[in-house]
């Protein structure tokens, strides 16, 4: 059986006889390391936020890696985004408070949902609560289709 890969396996540089236990953020300057972490999605950034402490505080203090996320979640939930942000929320938690409901909305916009006869048919697909603006944002592209 193949062992799955974990958020903290191999994430010394240079893999088998390389650099093991080196931490790249260490030796490369912040503006390198924030561009590298920059390049991760969503739930990747928070998987490397759990690596160390010192990645944990590297990016959670930083607003600018939450912030490319963030506003790709604000092209499906531009309300929802707009208004975390008018409460003075942070980029990380406007993310974070957002992502899934982007991706249920995505599916839901894009009609991936449109045949669906019975409940069950719904069973292990990525399901959260969405309020009526989004529904009614769903029931409007429906009727459009």
């Amino acid at each position: 059986m193949e062992k799955r890969s974990t958020c903290t396996d191999d994430l010394s540089l240079g893999g088998k006889g390389g650099l093991r236990g080196q931490d790249f953020s260490e030796s490369l300057p912040w503006e390198v390391s924030q561009s590298i972490f920059a390049r991760l999605d969503p739930p990747s950034l928070c998987c490397a936020a759990l690596t160390c402490q010192r990645w944990r505080s590297l990016i959670q203090g930083c607003d600018l890696l939450w912030r490319g996320g963030c506003l790709e979640v604000r092209a499906v939930c531009q309300r929802e985004v707009d208004r975390d942000r008018g409460e003075g929320l942070s980029w990380k938690v406007t993310l974070v408070r957002n992502y899934v409901v982007s991706l249920v909305k995505r599916d839901w916009l894009a009609g991936r949902y449109s045949s669906v006869l019975s409940a069950e048919e719904l069973l292990g697909r990525r399901m959260c609560p969405l309020d009526v603006h989004a529904w009614g944002e769903i029931l409007e592209a429906e009727l459009q289709r």
